[in-house]
């Protein structure tokens, strides 16, 4: 089994979209993690859902998470409103999230490894043709983990 025969379909936004619009479609299609594609579709960058709330935040409540118990639910209201006006690299910029991707050929246990030291909940699965890289779509922890539990 290669990273090819692991790799699914994937929703996924560009770094141009709405930041708005980028957090429903994480939220209505109970998403793991954001896929971004920059203006060529490639990879740009993998954010965990955890990381996009993490962006949302105030920074007080980053530094010091007891804070959150005190917050009234005002505060709930304004964190969609911070991305109002943001475009997709701007909530999740690429020097932060830096896309982990593997080639076709790349066996489970390298998908893994890689999944396992990046954090991310999915692995972009590319081909490369000389300078053009075509995404072949993306493996997911539950993906690479139905594949172990069947391999024993």
């Amino acid at each position: 089994m290669r990273a090819r025969d692991l790799a699914e379909p994937c929703p996924f936004v560009t770094t141009d979209d709405d930041a708005i619009s980028a957090a429903r479609m994480l939220a209505e299609q109970s998403l793991p993690a954001l896929l971004v594609l920059d203006a060529d579709g490639q990879p740009y960058s993998i954010v965990p859902g955890s990381q996009l709330i993490r962006q949302l935040l105030p920074s007080y409540i980053i530094e010091d998470p007891l804070l959150a118990h005190v917050v009234d639910e005002r505060t709930d209201a304004e964190v969609a409103e911070r991305l109002t006006g943001l475009t997709v690299a701007e909530w999740a910029p690429r020097r932060l999230y830096p896309p982990p991707v593997v080639g076709p050929d790349a066996r489970p246990m390298e998908v893994a490894a890689l999944m396992a030291s990046t954090h991310s909940p999915l692995v972009a699965v590319v081909e490369r043709d000389g300078t053009q890289v075509t995404l072949l779509g993306t493996v997911t922890a539950a993906r690479l983990m139905h594949h172990f539990l069947e391999a024993s």
